[in-house]
């Protein structure tokens, strides 16, 4: 499926010369979203996921409904103070500033094989620090899934040898 043709292209937003990938469009339309779960849930099935991890708050309307395709649990990675039981967090830098991911301490078990899910890879800082949280618990990063690839931005860099899946490059 050509999933390009589910995503709106914004221009000037948020700030002018930015051409903002709007995933709203492919999440209301209703066989082109399971069209594209189905497709990253083969990806996960190939790289043998454990669990899905999802960054808030995209990553939980990709990674979520791909848990539940692939019969296997969620991890949701929320930003700090989010979370109510013991957690763990880490710092990274925003474009204007500095923020931080936890997750809560028994979310991945050692050993767990664990594909990080969200809807763009970018600049790569916010899977860089999920893939931090995922390994301080002694999880094994097996793949990455993004709806979009910024590929003009070299986030594939920071992930390193992880495989990924992107069902749409810009």
């Amino acid at each position: 499926m050509d999933f390009k043709q589910y995503i709106r292209v914004i221009p000037d937003f948020p700030q002018p010369g930015i051409r903002f990938k709007d995933i709203t469009t492919l999440l209301k339309d209703g066989p082109a979203y399971k069209a594209a779960i189905q497709d990253l849930a083969v990806f996960a099935r190939e790289v043998q996921a454990d669990v899905i991890a999802g960054p808030e708050a995209r990553g939980f309307v990709v990674g979520a409904p791909l848990s539940y395709e692939m019969g296997i649990g969620f991890v949701p990675i929320r930003k700090s103070g989010k979370l109510p039981y013991e957690s763990i967090k880490a710092d990274y830098d925003l474009e204007y500033g500095k923020d931080a991911l936890a997750v809560h301490v028994d979310a991945i078990q050692p050993g767990q094989r664990v594909l990080i899910a969200d809807d763009l890879l970018a600049t790569g800082g916010t899977i860089e620090t999920t893939i931090n949280l995922i390994e301080q618990l002694g999880g094994k990063v097996v793949g990455a899934a993004f709806f979009i690839e910024l590929s003009y931005l070299d986030g594939r860099s920071k992930i390193g040898e992880i495989p990924i899946k992107s069902l749409v490059q810009y």
